[in-house]
Formats: structure tokens, C-alpha cells, sequence
């Protein structure tokens, strides 16, 4: 545990560093968390707490609002350039390194909350994704500008979740999908008849999913997916409640408006046609405009046609409908193949002794990577390495098959927004055995 809080501070600091900001505003929980890691930081003039009970030296957001009335006369609005000036600087996940400050302009925002509508009119919504990830905060802020009824849940705990679809009657549940995969697989007698419509991000769905999701809320209409980026500040593909007849299993939807994709070849950069895979390129209104602290046009992010370099794999159909593949740099290279891990977890996934799964690469002298899978077993479940390593031996090709092996494990770990880390898997992988 020491090790974590230290990672965890280093962390803090890092991303704290970037932004140097000189007022931050605290729930009283997250106050009581933060306090003392709060002091580490002198760029902060202020901590402005909201809530009725002042603590230490902080100040009130309550005081600041009611000490003086302001008149609409006195009220001087600061005058910005909409597509330049940054509105907020958001987090990259850091699946694979510390995040990076995100910089998303008024134009960046506006702009998504222009976009065509995912709800079903007059809906309600429940969403768990946290305000500091950008599909909570612009998902939120889109609910807003919509007039969309929303209950959000601080976190995600299976029977509360339910509870909460059942007491207030849920027609729509935004989500990531290890959640989804959760609530299929536990089992209760909760009304989820209300349930209408299910929105899908932050990571693929597959078909398999699908169909337990639409068992599990029978009187679903549809169950649409997006793909985006904290850099896209929203979704760049996506299914819409008006075109949700539209929506393939495994998919990810359509590219939405005032934005171009190109797919490139991994090796050479040549743009490649439909049917085939390879890094999802953006350009766009919607795309971030840099990373606080490193310059814009760096080869590293943008190409010298501009476009956003996103990392993910992916190609789009003879109908422009999009699909993801994986990360880029998350591929395992086994020999000569390019094995996505994603592809192996979605296969885990439909054994019934499996609750969830992981799959990383594990270095090997002469196939250079060997796929590895981290798994959770059901409740009760038997489950033996032997018998999963067959299991996706029967229905993956010949490189994709687990030749590093099975750990059991408690969980997979993952940021809030659902992502697998896979460095910390790669971690565990030099130390964990095969238990629970």
C-alpha cells in the first residue's frame, strides 16, 4: 500500500504540475482525501470548498456566492477566442505513462454538444463516468445543453446500480463496458423493465456483449456505441438514436460531422481503403489543440497533413461504419503476427466461468511476445488454465493462442473509465502466481 500512495502522490503531482493551478475546488470527500497532498502544492492560493461546514483554512463557495449580489448591470463577462482559448485541460487515461494535460477550447465543446442527439427524447439517464474524464464531463455537460433528465452515481457498485434503475425508473444507461459485462453476469430479480436504450464508450463492445446486454434488459430498443478520445473531446464515431437501425454489432458508428478519418498503413503511413486495418487518423473540429507544455506539431502526435495520430487500430467497412481493433502500442507481436489482446479477451469473455479478463504480452526469446491472460473466475467457478488455454485455442488462430499462460486473479485493473491498465498487468506478470 505504501507503494501505491507514493505512485498515486507522484501522480498528483505530475499532473498538477502541468496545469500549476491556483484554485481548486473540493467536495468535502474529496477535501477529506486531498488535504494534506493539497499543502505540496504552492501554486494554489485557494481551496474553495462547496457545502455548509468550513474546514481549516479553506473558503466556502457558499461565501463567495452570497457575500455580494451582483447585478446583471456589473457583470463583465471575459471576452475569449472560441477557437483558441483553452475551456479545459483534461487527462489522457496514462495507460502507458503519466497522463497527459489535454487542452480542449470553447469551439472544442461547443462544438460536441452541437452534435446529432444520442438519446431517446423525454429520456432519463443514469451515468457512473467521472467529471474529470471527458465522456462524464462533456456527456454531462451535452445532457445539459439537451434538457435531458440525469442521476449520476459517484461510483459503480453492481446492486446499487440496479437499485437506482429500478427506484427512479432509468430509460438510458450511459456506460463503459466492463460495466456492462458486470451486469450481465450477476445475477438478481431487479425491475430493469425501464431500461430503453444503453450507450456504450470508452472502449469496444463486442457482439457477444450485445446479445447478454438484451437479455439481461429484455425491453431494450437498441444498443448504440461511440468511439472517442479525451484529444477528440468526445466521440468522432458514433451511432445515433435516429439511426440506431443502422448500428452493427462490434461496431463503433459513423464519423460524425465536420470531422475526417483516415486509416494509414502501420509501417509506411500510406491511407488505405475499407476492409482494411490500420492507425485511426482525426482531423477536425472536435480535435484537442495540444498537450499543455509540448509543441503542437510535434511528429509525434499530428502528421504533416495535421491529422491526430489517435494510436488505435481500426478500419471501417464498405458502408463507412467504423470498428476497433486495439491499441497500437498494445499489440502483442508474436513472431511475425500482430495479436490483439482485445480480440483474446472477447473470447475469455463468453466462457461462463469468467467474470473478466486482461491479456497482455509476455516477453519470450525466440517469438519475441507470448500472449498471457489474467482472469477473473466466476463465483464458484473451477476454472484451470489447461482448460482456457484450449478454450481459445478452439476458436482463435494459431498465433493468438495463450502460450504465456492463465493467472487467477481478484480483478484486472483499470482507470475509471474502464480502460485495461496493461502496464500494471505487465507488472503483476514478473510477480503474481496463479491464484486467488
Amino acid at each position: 500500500m505504501a507503494e501505491q500512495g507514493q505512485d498515486y502522490i507522484d501522480e498528483l503531482k505530475h499532473v498538477m504540475g502541468i496545469s500549476k493551478p491556483k484554485f481548486v475546488f473540493c467536495s468535502p470527500q474529496a477535501y477529506s482525501v486531498h488535504e494534506n497532498h493539497l499543502k505540496l502544492f504552492l501554486e494554489v492560493k485557494n481551496v474553495i470548498l462547496f457545502g455548509e461546514r468550513k474546514q481549516n483554512d479553506v473558503l466556502l463557495y457558499n461565501d463567495l456566492t452570497t457575500t455580494k449580489s451582483v447585478t446583471l448591470e456589473e457583470f463583465k463577462a471575459v471576452d475569449v477566442k472560441g477557437e483558441t482559448d483553452t475551456l479545459f485541460i483534461l487527462y489522457s487515461s496514462g495507460t502507458s505513462g503519466f497522463p497527459k494535460g489535454v487542452m480542449q477550447t470553447h469551439l472544442n465543446v461547443l462544438a460536441a454538444c452541437n452534435l446529432p442527439s444520442t438519446v431517446e427524447p423525454d429520456t432519463s439517464m443514469l451515468v457512473v463516468t467521472p467529471w474529470y474524464h471527458t465522456m462524464g464531463l462533456i456527456g454531462t455537460l451535452r445532457c445539459f445543453s439537451k434538457g435531458t433528465s440525469l442521476v449520476f452515481m459517484q461510483k459503480f457498485d453492481v446492486e446499487s446500480y440496479l437499485n437506482t434503475i429500478e427506484l427512479y425508473k432509468i430509460s438510458q444507461l450511459t456506460v463503459v463496458p466492463p460495466l456492462l459485462v458486470a451486469l450481465c453476469k450477476h445475477q438478481s430479480h431487479h425491475d430493469v423493465s425501464s431500461v430503453k436504450l444503453i450507450y456504450s464508450g470508452a472502449a469496444p463492445l463486442h457482439s457477444d456483449t450485445i446479445k447478454a446486454v438484451r437479455e439481461r434488459f429484455p425491453k431494450v430498443k437498441a444498443v448504440l456505441q461511440g468511439y472517442g478520445l479525451t484529444e477528440s473531446t468526445l466521440g468522432v464515431t458514433r451511432d445515433t438514436y435516429e439511426m440506431a437501425h443502422l448500428a452493427k454489432p462490434g461496431g463503433v458508428g459513423y464519423i460524425v460531422k465536420n470531422t475526417v478519418i483516415k486509416i494509414v498503413d502501420i509501417k509506411t503511413g500510406k491511407v488505405l481503403g475499407p476492409n482494411q486495418t490500420g492507425e485511426i487518423c482525426v482531423k477536425g473540429v472536435l480535435i484537442m489543440k495540444g498537450y499543455i507544455g509540448e509543441e503542437h506539431n510535434s511528429g509525434d502526435y499530428f502528421d504533416e497533413e495535421g491529422f491526430f495520430k489517435t494510436g488505435d487500430i481500426g478500419y471501417y467497412d464498405d458502408d463507412k461504419y467504423f470498428f476497433i481493433v486495439d491499441r497500437l502500442k498494445e499489440l502483442i507481436k508474436y513472431k511475425a503476427y500482430q495479436v490483439a489482446p482485445m480480440e483474446i479477451e472477447a473470447v475469455l469473455l463468453k466462457h461462463n466461468g469468467v467474470r473478466d479478463a486482461g491479456v497482455v504480452g509476455m516477453p519470450d526469446a525466440v517469438a519475441g511476445e507470448m500472449p498471457l491472460a489474467f482472469v477473473v473466475p466466476q463465483p464458484g467457478a473451477n476454472l484451470t488454465d489447461t482448460e482456457l488455454q484450449e478454450f481459445v485455442a478452439e476458436r482463435l488462430s494459431n498465433p493468438k493462442r495463450l502460450r504465456g499462460g492463465v493467472k487467477f486473479v481478484k480483478e484486472i485493473p483499470k482507470t475509471s473509465s474502464g480502460k485495461i491498465l496493461r502496464k500494471n498487468l505487465r507488472e503483476m506478470a514478473k510477480t503474481v502466481t496463479s491464484k486467488l
